[in-house]
């Protein structure tokens, strides 16, 4: 639930990941639930910054000194840091799932508020199977085109004259058009 693999890494540098995935959803969750704005995801978001700076801050020095220990140079393990942050937030794409994840951040970032200083790893260990679960596509964005329970035909060569007669498909000339799935 940490996002990219950190192979060799230590409880404490896990939980640090942990921590910041969490850190990172919820910016995630700041920027793209705006539009519900009964949400409060930004204004929630700015508090936890404050809220729980010291653990944040200590965080993100331990996947530091991770990244610098599994790297063996500071330029080389700040760049394999940066690298596991872009995957970090890209690992919230909210694209199919959004109204649900924006859910889920705004409850969980509301936890966070109240939550002892300190304690935002411990959210972030009962609550990142949650937020994670949101993502997945529901509704609508569940029943793709090509799923077997809406099984669009094959396209046919449009391009392909001699697939055509007076606007008909041939398809003893061009094969069958196949459902996918």
């Amino acid at each position: 639930m940490t996002g990219p693999a950190l192979p060799n890494a230590s409880p404490a540098e896990l939980r640090a990941a942990l921590v910041w995935n969490l850190r990172a959803a919820l910016n995630v969750a700041a920027l793209q639930c705006q539009f519900e704005p009964t949400l409060l995801t930004l204004d929630n978001y700015n508090a936890i910054l404050k809220d729980h700076e010291v653990e944040l801050r200590d965080a993100y020095g331990t996947l530091e000194k991770y990244f610098v220990r599994a790297h063996k140079t500071a330029k080389l393990g700040q760049t394999e840091l940066d690298k596991f942050g872009t995957r970090v937030y890209s690992g919230f794409s909210t694209v199919s799932g959004q109204l649900s994840f924006c859910q889920t951040a705004a409850a969980i970032g509301h936890d966070a508020l109240f939550a002892k200083r300190g304690d935002f790893g411990d959210l972030a260990q009962q609550r990142m199977h949650e937020l994670r679960s949101s993502l997945q596509s529901w509704g609508e964005q569940l029943r793709r085109s090509g799923s077997p329970i809406t099984p669009m035909g094959a396209l046919p060569q449009f391009g392909n004259d001699k697939c055509w007669k007076r606007d008909s498909y041939q398809p003893k000339k061009c094969g069958a058009l196949v459902a996918r799935r």
